[in-house]
């Protein structure tokens, strides 16, 4: 019968005891470091706050307020409260929606064709000039010099090209290349060339403020990728698809969505051609125009209004609409 040792005994006593690690829970963030940041953020936006709402709050809620009065500039007649009288008159009165409907379109199509275009040509510009070349600064200012000039100067200048007669820049060039057989063409007084050439302009002058924000971003994409690119023998078009594009895809949204917002913005280059004589108003008439010169050319502040804050809403929508669609969320 085989017999069964019994189990030793477990020692007692503190010193054979087996020795238990104690865990501590661990330390939760300090309330006092969360409020010190937190405060530190809202004192670093604050210039920005403050800056958003006294030059874009407190104006819209201004327009806002006006746009529900009969307020005429300089008449001795106090303001009435006219409610949505303003808004009505704005989409079913023929005077005042066909002008402001033919404007939004005018907005429309200026934005459609300046935002692609002028992105592309942006970017263009920044790989040209994202190279180690000798006095490449030299041409980097020259692209980026129409951003200094002021859009009114701009505009006088472009008015001297795009002349009607034939001391005109532009028409004395294609007569000079065609041996005098192109005769003098209004290039602003012809409804079908008044909005490309407001759109030819307005390329020309801010191409190179987004360039080089894209510059910028093109130089921050690490060259090893390109180098990695290289030994897998990918070519140009294709270092352009996976490295150099998803390389800025942030930048290239930032850049066509602050696009946008300034093709709707488009006035100064209008006004100055309109006043100065010779431009089709009807086919470049923008809101912004008409807001201007309904309140300081028919005295109508209270219809301005309610054109700046339907033009607001519209550009808000329109902005939030881009924004969902190019969000990193729906890269395939």
């Amino acid at each position: 019968m085989t017999s069964v040792e019994p189990a030793p005994a477990v020692p007692s006593g503190p010193e054979q005891a087996p020795s238990v690690t104690s865990v501590k829970p661990a330390r939760s963030a300090r309330p006092g470091r969360k409020n010190r940041d937190w405060l530190h953020g809202l004192l670093m936006s604050a210039p920005a706050v403050v800056g958003l709402i006294v030059f874009v709050g407190v104006p819209f809620g201004y327009a806002l307020v006006l746009s529900f009065y009969n307020v005429r500039l300089g008449s001795p007649l106090e303001p009435t409260f006219f409610g949505l009288e303003q808004y009505r008159r704005l989409f079913t009165d023929p005077d005042l929606s066909g002008p402001f409907l033919r404007a939004l379109l005018n907005n429309l199509t200026f934005a459609v064709v300046v935002v692609p275009v002028q992105t592309a040509l942006a970017l263009g510009l920044a790989i040209l000039l994202n190279r180690k070349l000798k006095a490449i600064g030299l041409f980097r200012s020259l692209f980026f010099m129409p951003v200094v000039f002021p859009m009114a100067l701009v505009a006088v200048i472009w008015r001297l090209i795009l002349a009607r007669s034939d001391q005109g820049m532009l028409n004395s060039a294609l007569d000079a290349v065609s041996f005098g057989n192109w005769g003098a063409f209004d290039w602003l007084g012809d409804g079908a060339t008044a909005m490309a050439s407001i759109i030819v302009l307005s390329i020309w002058q801010g191409v190179g403020f987004q360039m080089v924000i894209l510059l910028a971003g093109l130089q921050q994409i690490p060259g090893e990728l390109y180098e990695a690119a290289e030994l897998d023998r990918a070519g140009r078009w294709q270092q352009f698809r996976h490295v150099t594009l998803p390389g800025i895809r942030g930048t290239l949204v930032f850049v066509a969505m602050l696009t946008s917002v300034l093709s709707f913005r488009v006035f100064d280059q209008v006004y100055v051609l309109v006043r100065g004589g010779g431009l089709d108003e009807d086919a470049t008439r923008t809101v912004m125009y008409q807001a201007v010169t309904t309140a300081f050319d028919q005295n109508n502040i209270g219809q301005a209004s309610a054109i700046t804050v339907v033009f607001f809403l519209i550009v808000v929508v329109l902005t939030l609409i881009q924004r969902r669609v190019v969000r990193p969320g729906n890269e395939d």
